[in-house]
């Protein structure tokens, strides 16, 4: 308890627990979504994308955010014109973001003479997140939730039911490029401290997990919340006590408590 107490004394770790509970929820709730739909892979695709683009604002002198925010956003739009050509989901993704990680890779080899931590971007750097990144977490997270809060309906039909959504006249493109962006911007921030290799776990393991433990879209949906807020704080308080890194704790914590989750809902059924 001390050591946690000790913990929370630190400037970069309560910035650090404040985005990061933001962030957990915000891609948590729209992690169920991305899931539901088998868009899950689209959060992976674009935090290379987002890589890519911090690796080119960093060379250039550029702020990294203003830079990574509309590539990624950019990037979710064009994933959704190219699923409506003859590549299918995967296909755009995967090309999309082979691409975005090899430009990233290259701009950095380029800019040799640039300080550039490789590692950081790839996995994460809880000392990274700043001050205006814990503001534009707040700011996110409220949006994201308003979302939530006030078209409940709207995205429940859209992720079930694309098409019965359009034929009732709601406007399907316009909420499939507003949850697409918001995707975008929590990736982007989460990046800082998840790494790009690793952010995509926080949208996609709450999700599975919740689905072995409740039964109702909006059980899943709470579900998902609490046990990606859950698997944060443990993840972030066992990465400061052991030394070990914030993203990869975070994962595996994650990856226990699904397995639980399974273990759970097979003997359940037995």
């Amino acid at each position: 308890m001390n050591e946690i107490l000790t913990m929370f004394s630190y400037g970069f770790i309560v910035r650090a627990f404040v985005s990061g509970l933001l962030i957990s929820l915000c891609a948590s709730l729209l992690g169920v979504t991305l899931v539901l739909r088998n868009n899950a892979m689209i959060s992976d695709g674009l935090s290379h994308v987002s890589f890519g683009a911090f690796a080119i604002a960093a060379v250039f002198g550029l702020t990294p955010l203003y830079v990574a925010i509309p590539a990624a956003i950019i990037a979710s739009i064009m994933i959704l014109r190219l699923n409506e050509g003859k590549l299918h989901g995967d296909s755009a993704i995967a090309i999309l973001s082979s691409s975005a990680l090899a430009i990233g890779v290259t701009a950095i080899s380029i800019g040799s003479g640039v300080n550039v931590d490789l590692n950081a971007y790839l996995f994460g750097s809880i000392l990274s997140i700043s001050q205006s990144d814990m503001i534009v977490s707040i700011i996110v997270c409220a949006i994201v939730m308003a979302l939530y809060v006030f078209s409940y309906n709207r995205i429940f039909a859209l992720t079930f039911d694309r098409d019965f959504a359009k034929s009732t006249g709601m406007k399907t493109d316009r909420y499939d490029l507003i949850l697409a962006a918001l995707a975008s911007v929590v990736i982007v921030m989460g990046m800082r401290m998840m790494g790009a290799l690793l952010i995509s776990s926080l949208t996609i393991f709450p999700t599975i997990t919740s689905r072995y433990l409740a039964h109702s879209y909006k059980g899943v949906i709470c579900t998902s919340v609490v046990v990606s807020l859950i698997c944060f704080v443990i993840g972030l308080v066992l990465s400061y006590v052991y030394s070990l890194p914030t993203g990869a704790m975070i994962v595996i914590v994650n990856l226990i408590v699904l397995l639980c989750a399974m273990l759970f809902s097979t003997i359940s059924k037995k």
